[in-house]
C-alpha cells in the first residue's frame, strides 16, 4: 500500500517513543524512509528501542531524554534537535491514564495525567510550531487522542478532559496556522492493547470478554495504527487539516468501554486503588 521512501526526508519526533504505540509508529516511519527522535523520560529504555530499530531496519535514530511535562525541558530538546536540522512532524503520543472513582481522585493524581497528556502535549507544540512559523518551514503536528473526546468516559475523566482539550488545539491550530504552512490532525484509537496502558485501564476483575463486544470481535493490531498515523503525516494527506481519524472497529458506536465499571463493588475499587502505583 506505502511506497517504500514515503516518508523519505522527514525528521519525525514521538514523544513516548521508546514503547508501545509510540515505538510501533516510529518503527513504521523509519521503515518507510524517515529520521526518527524519540523522547521520554526513561533514557535507558529510548536508547534501547533505538539500538533495536537501527539494528532492525537500518534507519537513523535518536534518543532523547525529555520530561514533557516541563516547558523549559521541551524547549531544550527542541533547541538541541533544530541545531541539527528542523523537525518536519510532532506525532504527541505521550500520556498518562488510570481508571478510578473521579471523586477519589486527588489533586495529584489528576495533574499526573493532565501534565503529560495535556501540558506535554502543548509544550511540544508551541514549541515545534514557533519554530516551524519563524523559519517559514512546513511541519504537522499528529496527536494520538482517544474516542472519549466522542462519547465522554466515566472512570477516566482527567484523561478525558485532557484528550479533548487537545483535540480543541487540533481544531484551533488548523485554522490559525494552516495558512502559515503547519497541518495539524489526529487519531482517536480504540483497543490497541500495550503493556502499560492494559495494566493501568483492564486490571483483574474487569470484563474478559470486552475484545469481543466490538463491531469487529477484535482489538486493534498495532501496525494498524502506524499505518494511518504514517499516511496522515506524509504529503499524501496534504489537504486534511483540523481532522481527528477514529480507528476503533466502531466500538464507541456501541459503548463508551467504561460502562462494566459501574458495576464495580467499593473492594475492587479499593483493590484498584492500592495496586496503583504512587508519584
Amino acid at each position: 500500500m506505502f511506497e517504500k521512501g514515503l516518508l523519505a526526508g522527514k525528521r519525525i519526533l514521538v514523544t513516548g517513543g521508546g514503547s508501545g504505540l509510540g515505538a510501533a509508529m516510529g518503527r513504521r516511519f523509519v521503515g518507510l524512509g524517515a529520521e526518527l527522535i524519540i523522547c521520554g523520560r526513561r533514557l535507558e529504555l529510548l536508547e534501547a528501542t533505538a539500538v533495536q530499530m537501527r539494528g532492525d531496519l537500518g534507519g537513523e535514530v535518536t534518543a532523547i531524554r525529555c520530561d514533557i511535562r516541563d516547558g523549559t525541558d521541551v524547549d531544550a530538546m527542541m533547541d538541541a534537535i533544530w541545531r541539527e536540522a528542523p523537525l518536519d512532524v510532532l506525532v504527541n503520543n505521550a500520556a498518562a491514564t488510570f481508571i478510578a472513582q473521579t471523586e477519589q481522585l486527588s489533586f495529584r493524581a489528576a495533574d499526573a495525567i493532565l501534565a503529560p497528556t495535556l501540558h506535554g502535549a502543548m509544550y511540544c507544540t508551541l514549541a515545534a510550531g514557533k519554530r516551524w512559523i519563524e523559519a517559514g518551514h512546513r511541519g504537522v503536528v499528529l496527536s494520538i487522542l482517544s474516542t472519549s473526546t466522542i462519547t465522554g468516559r466515566a472512570f477516566t475523566v482527567p484523561s478525558a478532559m485532557a484528550k479533548s482539550a487537545v483535540l480543541a488545539m487540533t481544531k484551533s491550530l488548523a485554522v490559525e496556522w494552516g495558512p502559515k504552512g503547519v497541518r495539524t490532525v489526529a487519531i482517536a484509537p480504540g483497543a490497541f492493547p500495550t503493556a502499560g496502558a492494559t495494566g493501568q485501564l483492564r486490571p483483574e476483575g474487569r470484563d474478559e470478554g470486552w475484545a469481543s463486544k466490538n463491531p469487529l470481535g477484535r482489538v486493534g493490531e498495532h501496525r494498524e495504527l502506524a499505518d494511518l498515523a504514517s499516511f496522515l503525516i506524509s504529503d499524501s494527506a496534504g489537504y486534511i487539516n483540523g481532522e481527528m481519524v477514529v480507528q476503533d472497529g466502531g466500538s464507541h458506536l456501541r459503548s463508551s468501554g467504561a460502562e462494566d465499571l459501574l458495576q464495580w463493588s467499593d473492594a475492587q475499587w479499593e483493590k484498584q486503588r492500592t495496586a496503583r502505583p504512587k508519584g
